[in-house]
């Protein structure tokens, strides 16, 4: 499955209005029979990235289902400011879990509705990557491992964000936060920790899983489409940008989350069974740089000296994702020389 490719006609970025493509093509949210799954009166931040992923998301599923389906949502920002008691933004069936038991309850649910003869009622369960990469792991693993049939969405905002900024396994390294200080030689998160989520979740073999991120949000439908169209474990990783744990202006974070895909920080792919199945390539290569300095949780790798030393590391890393999936085209695309600035 992939998402047609679009001609854009907006210099220097991907986005297109709905009134210039077909309408089999456009964006579900120009519809007026979208559900507004979440609507207005939640308290997320300005620019907050999983608002708007939540969002389409869930509106998608509720398009695909006929409104027929419960949601099952960890603790966590999309639960905090979602549903500050005794309000709720939420238009359709909602149950709140605990931080770490979203994809028990959702299995919980999907083996109810089983015990009552429905086959009818779809479930979705969801967290962000506090709740999905790490508390929540080992729910999510026994979920995929006994075929429960839910679909499950993790936001991954790359930290505890919520609960003041804390690292996760979700966390880049050298990132800053709160238990990741910029001090000594090795500054921010440190490497060699923190998992990959989605590629775990490949290798149990389930019959679905992608990422996407909020800067291709008819991508993100898609993939809730077709996952909605799949019976069994199905698992989708959305990065999601968030203003307050990464320092970035909250006008910017659709520009963020593009730099992510198009350094190859963040590969975009869909798989099957254990084998990835579609990569998105990158249209327009960028040097990591370009995506770092734009964050205040990496400011420590320019000021108040450089370090070419991390940066160059951070650049692999990017490199590797690149190679590993596929994610250029050499028939499309010329790569950018990429260098780095203030010596070697």
């Amino acid at each position: 499955m992939s998402t047609p490719r679009l001609k854009y006609f907006q210099t220097g970025s991907f986005a297109v209005g709905n009134r210039l493509v077909n309408p089999d093509e456009r964006s579900f949210q120009s519809e007026l029979e979208r559900a507004n799954a979440i609507t207005c009166g939640h308290r997320a931040c300005q620019g907050c990235g999983e608002a708007l992923g939540a969002r389409y998301a869930l509106d998608t599923a509720m398009r695909a289902t006929g409104g027929d389906m419960i949601a099952a949502n960890a603790t966590g920002c999309l639960e905090v400011f979602s549903t500050p008691y005794p309000e709720s933004s939420w238009q359709l069936p909602w149950i709140h879990s605990l931080f770490g038991n979203a994809a028990a309850v959702s299995t919980g649910i999907a083996a109810a509705l089983k015990a009552k003869g429905n086959k009818h009622t779809r479930v979705v369960g969801q967290g962000g990557d506090g709740g999905t990469v790490d508390i929540g792991f080992a729910c999510l693993s026994g979920m995929f491992e006994r075929g429960d049939d839910v679909l499950f969405i993790c936001y991954d905002n790359e930290g505890y964000m919520n609960t003041g900024v804390q690292r996760s396994a979700a966390t880049p390294p050298a990132a800053r936060t709160s238990t990741t200080q910029a001090v000594g030689d090795a500054p921010g998160a440190p490497w060699g920790q923190g998992k990959s989520a989605p590629l775990i979740a490949l290798a149990h073999e389930i019959p679905y899983v992608a990422t996407a991120t909020i800067a291709d949000l008819r991508d993100l439908e898609a993939k809730v489409q077709a996952a909605m169209l799949i019976h069994g474990p199905r698992y989708i990783h959305v990065l999601v940008t968030c203003p307050l744990g990464w320092g970035t202006p909250s006008g910017d974070s659709i520009r963020i989350a593009r730099l992510a895909v198009e350094t190859g920080i963040f590969p975009v792919w869909e798989g099957a069974y254990g084998d990835v199945t579609a990569v998105t390539r990158i249209r327009h290569r960028t040097p990591v740089e370009e995506y770092l300095k734009r964050q205040t949780r990496f400011r420590h790798l320019f000021v108040p000296e450089r370090r070419n030393d991390v940066i160059a590391r951070i650049q692999a890393r990017a490199d590797r994702n690149i190679e590993r999936f596929g994610l250029l085209d050499p028939a499309d695309y010329e790569e950018p020389a990429l260098h780095m600035e203030g010596g070697s």
